[in-house]
C-alpha cells in the first residue's frame, strides 16, 4: 500500500528554473491537504571538470604547480560559495511562497549530489514526491518531458505527483484505471488518504477489451464509494492515450492518477513508452504509481 496517511514528508525536488514555483505551489496544496511537513530539496550537481576559462598549459618556475593547484582549488572554493549562496536565497524565496499559502515551517536544503541516487537516499522518509515535468536543463529547449522525469519515477516506489507549467488548484480528478494491480493499490490509496478527499473522480477504463472489466471497474468504483467519494466511471475500449486525454479536456479533469513505467527500459527505448506518450498528451499534472 502506497503511504499518503502517516507522518511522513512532502518532498518537492526542485531546480533554479521558473517551472519551481509550480512545483512549490503543487507542494504546498499537497502538504495542507494531507496535514504533512513540507521540505524543499536542492540538489547541486558538481562538476569538479569545468573550466575556469584560463589556459594554465604554460605555467612554468619553481613550485609552479603547487601554485597552478592552490589557485584552482580557490577558485573551485569561490564558485562553490556562489553557487550555496545562490540556492540558499532561490529555497528561502520558495519557503517564503509555502508560507504565505499556508504551511506552517516547511524546511529547506540543499545537497551536493545526483538526483536519482540522491532522492533514493531520501525515500524512506518521505511520503509524496512532487517534480516538475520539466527543469532546468528545459528553460532553452522545446522539449516537453523533462529527460529526468522517467529515470525519477523508475527508480522510486513512492507516488511521485509530475506538475506541469502552472499550477491550478484541483477539482476534478481522473484515475486511469487498468485494472492492474498498480493502479488497484492507486484506488485504494485514493481511498484512504486525505489528499483528495471531496474531490469528485472520475474512474476511466479503456485499452483492449478484456472478460473481467466491467468488473474490476465496479470494484474500483464501490471502494471509493464507501470512503464517500462522489464517483463516476467509465469503460470506453479504445486507444488509451486517445481515449484518456480525450476525456482529460472533455471532462475539465485537472488531475490524473495513473500507473507509471510498466515495462522495462529497454522495451521503452524500443518501442517507447505509454506512460511518456500519456504524460504529453494529457498536458495536466499527473500522480504517478509504480
Amino acid at each position: 500500500m502506497y503511504l499518503l496517511t502517516n507522518e511522513k514528508n512532502v518532498l518537492a525536488c526542485v531546480d533554479q528554473s521558473h517551472f519551481a514555483d509550480y512545483v512549490a505551489d503543487y507542494a504546498t496544496w499537497a502538504a495542507r491537504r494531507m496535514e504533512a511537513p513540507l521540505e524543499f530539496l536542492h540538489i547541486i550537481d558538481r562538476h569538479p571538470e569545468i573550466a575556469t576559462g584560463n589556459d594554465h598549459s604554460g605555467t612554468i618556475g619553481i613550485d609552479a604547480e603547487e601554485v597552478l593547484l592552490n589557485k584552482l582549488s580557490n577558485e573551485d572554493e569561490s564558485r562553490s560559495k556562489v553557487v550555496r549562496e545562490r540556492g540558499r536565497l532561490f529555497l528561502n524565496r520558495l519557503r517564503e511562497r509555502a508560507i504565505e499559502a499556508g504551511v506552517e515551517s516547511p524546511d529547506v536544503r540543499q545537497r551536493y549530489g545526483v538526483l536519482v541516487e540522491t532522492l533514493v537516499e531520501q525515500e524512506k522518509g518521505v511520503r509524496l514526491f512532487v517534480l516538475g515535468r520539466r527543469g532546468e536543463s528545459a528553460e532553452a529547449t522545446q522539449r516537453d518531458l523533462g529527460r529526468n522525469v522517467e529515470r525519477v519515477v523508475r527508480a522510486l516506489n513512492k507516488p511521485i505527483l509530475a506538475v506541469t507549467d502552472d499550477f491550478t488548484e484541483p477539482n476534478r480528478v481522473m484515475i486511469a484505471f487498468d485494472g492492474g494491480i498498480v493502479t488497484q493499490r492507486g484506488v485504494e490509496m485514493v481511498a484512504k488518504s486525505p489528499l483528495f478527499r471531496g474531490l469528485p473522480v472520475h474512474l476511466l477504463m479503456s485499452g483492449k477489451e478484456s472478460q473481467n472489466a466491467s468488473k474490476q471497474l465496479e470494484w474500483a468504483k464501490t471502494t471509493l464509494e464507501a470512503a464517500d467519494f462522489d464517483v463516476t466511471a467509465s469503460l470506453i475500449p479504445g486507444d488509451a492515450e486517445s481515449v484518456i486525454a480525450k476525456a482529460v479536456q472533455e471532462q475539465g479533469i485537472d488531475m490524473l492518477i495513473m500507473g507509471a513505467y510498466s515495462h522495462s527500459p529497454l522495451r521503452s527505448l524500443l518501442f517507447g513508452s505509454k506512460t511518456s506518450d500519456l504524460l504529453r498528451s494529457a498536458k495536466i499534472p499527473t500522480l504517478l504509481l509504480r
